[in-house]
């Protein structure tokens, strides 16, 4: 099944870009460590989940492009067919003269209802070149006004067409020390509205991919480009061709369908986090040798204390000890710093898969009480190596990873709120005080609901 991926904005259109072409520089790659079948396979359902092909058999991607100023759109184009790897199809693209200012109303309230018809027609095409449609993928950001605000307006206007399609949000958190001033209101009226209309929503923070590259990657000089290069092969991990079963015979049907099957078994729990193990500058590859058994054990003690990456992590953090505390006082019962799962997917690529034991990630402790964990836990694999890594897992959890986060721009909006600052700048977009108030009492409720697990 193919999915159609909408890039939103500055941020998403740069996104997208770098996630096409690490897609196809796997496929391309001479990495794959398996067999020469198992490598076409490979190579074909990526083709049928992210491109098309037409006469000119350079592979075009499945995906819509939106901006409201050009700039980006067409440097984003241009780089992509200069690849000689992939493109962009000419007519899949739409933008504008004027940007939103970085105001979430102006992007919501003024940009989307406007061009809506035309942004809608565009999807509708690309979604009728697909044999079967998986879904929708899209690209944004919360801090600016295209990305969010329109970003916001595109979602809810694909539920409304695409009633029975999966919408995957990947939504990129803005940096705590801050982009914009009013990036705090712009992701709470983002986050609010994405809740209503998406099956999940998948978050990258950009401080914590800035953390990877600087002290994971090496890297001296930061670029928005390193960083996302690493979110494109985060992205990747998950997205690339997988078998659901041991020894399966078919790479998975519909990626988006089967990640939200495991991971979102509730409406009120779509917050979905990204960790990926190892990661290191490509010249470091050929140096370093890694076990399963290492890898994983890593990978568990990331998840449960909320690390982000393998370095720094607490191993003081433990899991609670079961049967220690009534089930109605289960959460006062936890470890400081415990992160509490609803359910979580390990993706494992390239040699020996078949012989981890992922025992470790099923242990009652780590998940809240009323799932049961075989429900809770599922293991993606296959022989095919990923990205010039040997061996690299990937952890895709539902937890409570993003509480603090959250509670802090929550936070910090209400109070600016409260003093009512630059709200004017929104009414006159048309987005009211009680409109605010709605987005407030929605993430209060968000928040809440993951606290207690």
């Amino acid at each position: 099944m193919s999915i159609v991926t909408v890039q939103l904005g500055q941020c998403g259109n740069q996104i997208g870009r770098e996630v096409f072409n690490t897609l196809c520089s796997d496929v391309h790659g001479t990495h794959g460590l398996c067999s020469k079948k198992e490598n076409e396979s490979y190579h074909d359902a990526c083709k049928e989940r992210f491109f098309r092909e037409e006469e000119s058999k350079v592979p075009i991607a499945r995906a819509v492009l939106v901006d409201m100023e050009p700039k980006v759109i067409s440097q984003t184009l241009s780089i992509a067919a200069k690849s000689g790897c992939w493109k962009y199809d000419d007519q899949s693209h739409f933008c504008q003269k004027q940007g939103s200012g970085n105001n979430w109303a102006n992007g919501y309230s003024v940009h989307g209802p406007r061009h809506k018809e035309v942004i809608m027609n565009l999807i509708q095409k690309e979604a009728e070149k697909c044999d079967r449609l998986g879904g929708f993928f899209t690209i944004m950001s919360m801090a600016g006004g295209t990305g969010s605000g329109l970003g916001a307006f595109v979602t809810q206007c694909l539920r409304d067409a695409f009633p029975s399609s999966f919408i995957l949000n990947h939504v990129i958190w803005p940096y705590g020390t801050g982009e914009v001033i009013v990036q705090n209101y712009n992701s709470v009226l983002t986050l609010s509205h994405l809740y209503q209309s998406s099956d999940a929503l998948l978050v990258h923070e950009n401080d914590v991919i800035h953390k990877i590259c600087a002290q994971l990657m090496n890297i001296k000089q930061i670029s928005f480009r390193d960083v996302n290069q690493v979110i494109a092969h985060q992205l990747g991990s998950v997205f690339q061709p997988i078998y659901t079963a041991e020894g399966g015979l078919h790479y998975i049907r519909n990626p988006l369908g089967d990640l939200m099957e495991t991971l979102v078994p509730h409406p009120e729990f779509k917050m979905l986090g990204l960790r990926n193990i190892p990661q290191m500058p490509e010249n470091s590859l050929a140096y370093s040798t890694f076990s399963w058994p290492g890898l994983i054990k890593h990978l568990r003690q990331m998840l449960i204390a909320n690390a982000k990456m393998e370095e720094g992590i607490d191993w003081q953090v433990r899991p609670p000890c079961l049967g220690s505390s009534i089930p109605s006082s289960h959460s006062t019962n936890k470890p400081l710093h415990f992160n509490t799962s609803i359910a979580n997917l390990v993706i494992l690529r390239g040699k020996d898969t078949h012989s981890v034991d992922l025992g470790s990630f099923q242990d009652p402790s780590l998940y809240t009480s009323w799932l049961n964990p075989q429900d809770a836990f599922n293991a993606w694999k296959t022989p095919r190596a990923f990205n010039k890594y040997e061996k690299s897992a990937a952890l895709v959890s539902n937890s409570q990873f993003l509480l603090k986060p959250l509670d802090n721009v929550v936070g910090k909006a209400w109070n600016m709120f409260a003093s009512k600052a630059y709200i004017h700048q929104y009414t006159k977009f048309g987005i009211e005080e009680e409109d605010f108030l709605d987005s407030f009492t929605a993430l209060e409720q968000v928040i809440s609901s993951y606290t207690i697990l």
